[in-house]
């Protein structure tokens, strides 16, 4: 039966190395009582094009024991390379760790292991770890760009995948798989609208791809929104703890995932050109990064109720944030047109929408009540149905004609013109719905 893991000689190799100041490889000795284990985060979603930004813990190796991170093709067939006399390692691994400025050297802490170390997963060929011939008489760059990730048709139709691997100086070895989000391309015509779900679970409806999902990957926190990429080939969710997934060709610009957090992020909205995105939190504290510009926040006011959502300009250069109560505060080029922060409501406010000419915006409730400000019409609501889940949830239609709601069951309520695609509402979800996104590029 062919081996679907790379083989211990073979990879114990593949993180032995501790350089003292002089330069001069030394090897630890000690054992590891605990069963090595690496969590790599995300492993599922990758895009199957360019690169993309994963962190990396452990646990369970020898403590103060050097080692690197590398990716590599599990095919057991492919030939081997020698680093340093005495050690070897698959020769689709990468990147070089012995290579000046290589970052994917890393040492253990006294316990065994190490907290999140950022990586970059990348497609194509990956290897060689160190350049030369390998153990099959050939140019090792060569024979790695056979074992590419994610693997080709054929070392996948026999059980290869790509991995993330890591092991110590005294032999422990872990490794990670990797899934690829698979193809997702854009279509023509964009019409539709996305949803996830607290466990990172994506569900598309229309013509929108799926471009993968962290609904198999153990989350620190919950997801609590999404945004889709304005050319709708890409997504971001966002979980409570800051920590942003990308997926497609949405790029990565960063997280608060590694920040301590006065309050829980609640939101997430992409700028218009996609190569940005804001993160909000409860308190109205703001985290931008790409070309999200910081354009100011409320985090240092003390507020009447917490903030829910955020809704970008057309322009990207401002944005809106909505607290439960309907109180509205706007930044940058984001007018105020109204809220709800006087009015005594059913139910609090649960998120909000923006027009595409940006001189308007709707605030849905909980019980599907719409409030509309400025050019944005009443298209109608679910303020007087009885509903078997809560509202989460709205979007827009790129005309600014009609919108979607969504409960936290995926039930789909369209207004306007926004047509019904499909919804979850009859399916039994393992964590409800938390947002949406809907499609299309709106006019400028």
């Amino acid at each position: 039966m062919r081996r679907r893991f790379l083989a211990r000689g073979a990879l114990a190799v593949a993180a032995v190395f501790a350089f003292s100041g002089a330069g001069v490889v030394s090897f630890a000795e000690q054992a590891s009582a605990a069963t090595p284990s690496i969590t790599v985060t995300p492993s599922t979603g990758i895009q199957t094009t360019g690169s993309t930004p994963v962190t990396v813990s452990a646990s369970g190796f020898a403590p103060n024991s050097a080692g690197a991170i590398l990716e590599c093709n599990s095919d057991p067939a492919q030939p081997t390379v020698v680093i340093i006399p005495g050690t070897s390692a698959p020769v689709s691994c990468g990147p070089m760790p012995l290579a000046s400025g290589a970052t994917n050297l890393v040492q253990t802490d006294g316990s065994g292991g190490f907290s999140a170390k950022a990586f970059t997963v990348t497609t194509g060929t990956v290897g060689p770890p160190v350049a030369g011939t390998d153990s099959a008489g050939n140019d090792a760059a060569t024979d790695a760009a056979k074992y590419p990730c994610p693997p080709t048709a054929a070392q996948q139709a026999a059980g290869d995948h790509c991995v993330i691997a890591f092991g110590d100086a005294s032999g422990n070895q872990a490794t990670q798989n990797l899934t690829f989000a698979g193809p997702c391309l854009a279509p023509a015509n964009p019409v539709g609208y996305d949803f996830a779900a607290a466990d990172g679970g994506v569900f598309t409806f229309g013509n929108l791809p799926f471009c993968g999902s962290a609904g198999a990957t153990k989350l620190n926190k919950p997801v609590v929104g999404m945004a889709l990429l304005p050319a709708t080939n890409g997504y971001w969710l966002a979980a409570s703890d800051g920590g942003v997934f990308n997926y497609g060709t949405a790029g990565f610009f960063g997280s608060a995932g590694a920040v301590h957090l006065n309050q829980p992020i609640v939101g997430i909205a992409s700028t218009h050109d996609g190569l940005g995105y804001w993160l909000v939190a409860s308190d109205g504290g703001i985290f931008n990064y790409g070309d999200a510009g910081f354009f100011g926040s409320t985090g240092a006011i003390k507020l009447n109720k917490p903030i829910v959502g955020i809704a970008a300009t057309p322009t990207g250069k401002g944005y809106w944030l909505v607290a439960s109560d309907g109180g509205i505060f706007s930044f940058g080029d984001a007018s105020f047109f109204g809220s709800t922060g006087n009015i005594a409501l059913n139910k609090p406010i649960v998120g909000m929408a923006s027009t595409p000419t940006g001189k308007g915006y709707w605030l849905v409730a909980s019980d599907g009540g719409i409030f509309s400000f400025g050019d944005a019409s009443f298209f109608g609501s679910t303020g007087n149905i009885k509903l078997n889940q809560p509202v989460v949830g709205m979007a827009s239609t790129p005309t600014g004609k009609g919108y979607w709601l969504v409960a936290s069951d995926g039930g789909i309520f369209t207004f306007g013109d926004g047509s019904f695609l499909g919804s979850t509402g009859n399916i039994k979800l393992n964590q409800p719905i938390v947002g949406m996104a809907a499609s299309g590029v709106a006019p400028a």
